[in-house]
C-alpha cells in the first residue's frame, strides 16, 4: 500500500517559524515500512511548500492513503492540504491526526468532506491496523480508535489502549525527511522523546489528555540506542528531548546517564522537565552526561493562579530547582503561561517580577490558550469568554479570550513588557555573551530585537 505522511504549512498568519522534525510523522512512517508498505513524507514547512507547490507534488505522489498531521495551530492548514490531496487523487482514503482532529474529530467531519477519517490518540497501531483492512476491502468498523464517514452516518470506535512497550516501536523514519532543510545554522539538531503521558493533569495541557495520565517510558538502553544511532547514521552531537516531563522517574535518567558514560558516547542534549522532579545529584549527573540545558515549567509567579492552573508546584519549589540548576553550571529556560483564567495585572506582574528573580538564561512568555479537549477550554467556553475562534490564531502569542479580569489588549501589552524587561536587564546580554554556545547567541539576538524596536517605540 502507498501512504503518504504530511506536515502541512505554518498558517500565513504566524510569523516566520523554523521547521523542527515531524517527530509523530517519522514513529508513524517507521511502523507503516516495518508492516511492508511504501511510505512518503512531504513536510510543507522544511521544504517551504505553499498549497499551490503542494499540489504539484501530491499529483506526481500516487498513494493509497494520505494522512496529514494536526495542532490546533495547524488545523486549518492541514484541512486545505487534505482538501487539495483529495481533489487531486480522489480514490486516496485522506485522514486526519494529531491532537486537534482527537478532540475535534465529528466537527471535523461535519466541516470538511474531504476527509474521511480522523485517527485519534497515539496512531502506530491504528495506522497499521487501518492499511490492512484498506488493503483487504474490509470493514473500518473494527479499527479502535478512529472517527469515520460512513455514507451520512459518522462514526466512533472505542479509544485504543495506549501502547505499553515503547522500546517495541521503531526509531522515527528520519531518512524520509528532507533532513538538509531541517538543519539550525548549518546543524541537524534530533528530537526524541523517550516517554510519553504525564502524572499531573494540568488544566491548560492537550499532551497529557492526548497521551494519557499513566507514564509510559522507554528503556534506558533502548533510549541511547536512538542516540547513538542519529549519531552514527547522521553525524549529529546534540540532541533535545520533547518528553513534557522528562525526570519523572529519576532512576531511569540516572541509567540513562550511566549508558552515555559507559558508551563513551560524547553528545551534547536539553530536556524539560518539572520544578518537583529534579535534585542536585541528579541534575549534577546529568551535566556530567552531556546535557546543557534544562527547560522547566515556572508557569506563573502566583501561588493563587498555580492552583487554579492545577499544576501542583508551590513557588519556593521553582526558585530551588532554578538556583539548583544555575549552582550545578545547566542553562535554564523558563516556560511561562500569562493569562489564565483568575489571572489580574497585579498576578500577572507578580510573575513577570518572579521570572527576572530566577534569572534564566531564556524565557518563553506564552498567553494562556484554550486547546479543544483541554478543561481551560471548557471553562472558557461556558463562561462565555471566548472572543478568537479562527485556530489560525492559537499561535499562543496573541490573546484569544478575555476574563472579568483581564482585557486581551492589556493581557497583549503585558506580554510584550514581560519580554522587554527580561532581555533588556542590565547585565543579561554580558552575562549570555560570557556564555556563548546557541543559547547565549539566540538571548543576546532576542536583547538586541527588543532594544531597537524600544528605541523605536521611543523615537516615534
Amino acid at each position: 500500500m502507498k501512504i503518504t505522511l504530511v506536515n502541512p504549512p505554518y498558517p500565513p498568519s504566524v510569523h516566520s517559524h523554523p521547521p523542527f522534525i515531524p517527530l509523530g510523522l517519522g514513529y508513524l512512517a517507521a511502523v507503516a515500512e516495518r508492516a511492508g508498505h511504501q511510505v512518503k513524507i512531504i513536510d510543507c514547512q522544511a521544504e517551504k511548500l505553499s498549497y499551490d507547490t503542494f499540489r504539484d507534488r501530491i499529483l506526481q505522489t500516487p498513494s493509497d492513503f494520505i494522512g496529514v498531521t494536526a495542532t490546533t495551530l495547524l488545523y486549518k492548514s492541514a484541512m486545505q492540504i487534505l482538501t487539495i490531496a483529495k481533489e487531486a487523487q480522489p480514490s486516496a482514503i485522506t485522514a486526519v491526526g494529531g491532537s486537534h482532529g482527537t478532540f475535534w474529530d465529528e466537527n471535523t467531519l461535519r466541516e470538511y468532506p474531504a476527509v474521511d477519517l480522523i485517527v485519534r490518540g497515539e496512531g502506530e497501531e491504528t495506522l497499521v491496523d487501518l492499511a490492512e483492512k484498506i488493503e483487504n476491502h474490509q470493514t473500518l468498523s473494527g479499527v479502535l480508535g478512529i472517527t469515520y464517514r460512513d455514507n451520512d452516518k459518522i462514526c466512533r470506535t472505542p479509544d485504543r489502549p495506549y501502547i505499553k512497550d515503547l522500546d517495541s516501536i521503531p526509531f522515527p523514519a528520519h531518512h524520509l525527511m528532507p533532513l538538509d532543510n531541517l538543519k539550525h545554522n548549518g546543524k541537524l539538531l534530533i528530537p526524541l522523546v523517550s516517554s510519553r503521558g504525564c502524572v499531573y493533569w494540568c488544566d491548560f495541557c492537550s499532551t497529557v489528555r492526548m497521551f494519557g495520565r499513566g507514564y509510559r517510558m522507554r528503556s534506558a538502553k533502548n533510549v541511547v540506542d536512538e542516540m547513538e544511532f542519529v549519531h552514527q547514521t547522521y553525524g549529529v552531537d546534540q540532541v533535545t528531548f520533547y518528553d513534557d516531563a522528562f525526570s519523572v522517574d529519576r532512576a531511569r535518567v540516572l541509567q540513562i546517564c550511566k549508558e552515555l558514560h559507559n558508551r563513551n558516547l560524547k553528545l551534547i542534549w536539553d530536556c524539560g522537565t518539572r520544578v518537583d522532579m529534579v535534585d542536585r545529584e541528579l541534575l549534577k549527573t546529568m551535566k556530567d552526561a552531556g546535557c546543557i540545558a534544562v527547560w522547566m515549567g515556572v508557569e506563573s509567579g502566583s501561588e493563587a493562579v498555580l492552583n487554579a492552573m492545577n499544576k501542583s508546584i508551590k513557588l519556593e519549589q521553582t526558585r530551588q530547582a532554578y538556583k539548583t540548576a544555575h549552582d550545578v553550571g545547566l542553562m535554564t529556560i523558563a516556560n511561562v503561561v500569562l493569562g489564565f483564567p483568575g489571572e489580574t495585572e497585579q498576578t500577572a506582574k507578580q510573575t513577570i517580577r518572579f521570572v527576572q528573580q530566577l534569572n534564566p538564561e531564556d524565557v518563553g512568555f506564552y498567553l494562556a490558550t484554550p486547546y479543544p479537549g483541554t478543561p481551560m477550554y471548557e471553562q472558557v467556553v461556558k463562561n462565555g469568554w471566548l472572543r478568537v475562534t479562527d485556530f489560525d490564531k492559537y499561535d499562543t502569542a496573541g490573546p484569544i479570550f478575555e476574563t472579568p479580569t483581564m482585557s486581551m489588549e492589556k493581557l497583549a501589552q503585558l506580554r510584550y513588557k514581560a519580554y522587554q524587561q527580561f532581555y533588556l536587564r542590565p547585565g543579561y546580554v554580558l552575562h549570555m555573551m560570557r556564555k556563548g554556545g546557541t543559547y547565549g547567541r539566540s538571548a543576546v539576538k532576542t536583547s538586541g530585537a527588543y532594544l531597537l524596536r524600544a528605541l523605536r517605540i521611543r523615537l516615534s
